[in-house]
């Protein structure tokens, strides 16, 4: 399993090479950034934040850190300069601190967050969400790329052959039902004028899903 940012290192040092993510009938797949603040918080924008403290994640997160440093001065908020950022460790630390109100605002991975609420992790009702991007494409699944090429193809089977309904999968993840093939997704991002918010795409869905080019495993 794969993950923004750390596939670099995967795909260049260990030799993994991604071949599918989670994803629906429906062609639907991947996560949002958002920005959440307590409810009854006076922050409405993005741009309320200026002289502020905003829960990243770590420095590896796609939505947790690398997304807002790509999308955030678009919005007027260059990190460092604008607001102070603070290390949560982990998504799930964003949000329990948020609905506590340790945490003023954060960048989370909103498919963490659903999954909270479904679990009662954390009352819906104490967060609020002042901004959301355009859809990621979310964690893959890959092998290493020098595996027999028989095993290769059982392993592939068996994940495009998962039985999804009443499985352990489909009790945590409730919206997907199935396993897509990674070159799946580059017809579904989002359209969009903005170079930032393209960019942030492109990259999030090469890291998930391709390898290298000029790779000696490509």
């Amino acid at each position: 399993i794969g993950e923004l940012p750390a596939l670099d290192v995967l795909f260049n040092c260990a030799g993994y090479v991604p071949f599918a993510i989670m994803g629906t009938q429906a062609g639907t797949f991947g996560y949002e950034m958002e920005i959440i603040v307590p409810a009854d918080s006076p922050i409405k924008t993005p741009s309320d934040l200026k002289g502020k403290k905003l829960a990243h994640t770590s420095p590896s997160s796609n939505s947790g850190h690398l997304a807002p440093l790509a999308l955030f001065p678009a919005q007027g908020l260059a990190p460092d300069k604008d607001y102070e950022p603070v290390f949560s460790g982990k998504h799930d630390n964003s949000v329990l601190g948020v609905a506590n109100k340790d945490y003023e605002a954060a960048a989370i991975a909103n498919e963490v967050m659903v999954r909270m609420f479904e679990r009662k992790v954390v009352d819906k009702a104490k967060i609020r969400t002042i901004y959301k991007s355009a859809t990621f494409p979310t964690t893959s699944y890959g092998m290493a790329h020098n595996l027999d090429p028989a095993l290769q193809a059982k392993i592939k089977e068996a994940f495009f052959t998962f039985p999804w309904e009443g499985s352990a999968l489909k009790a945590e993840f409730k919206t997907e039902d199935r396993f897509v093939r990674a070159a799946y997704t580059l017809k579904y991002l989002p359209k969009t004028g903005d170079t930032a918010q393209a960019v942030a795409s492109m990259m999030s869905l090469m890291n998930n899903v391709s390898v290298p080019f000029g790779s000696p495993y490509s």
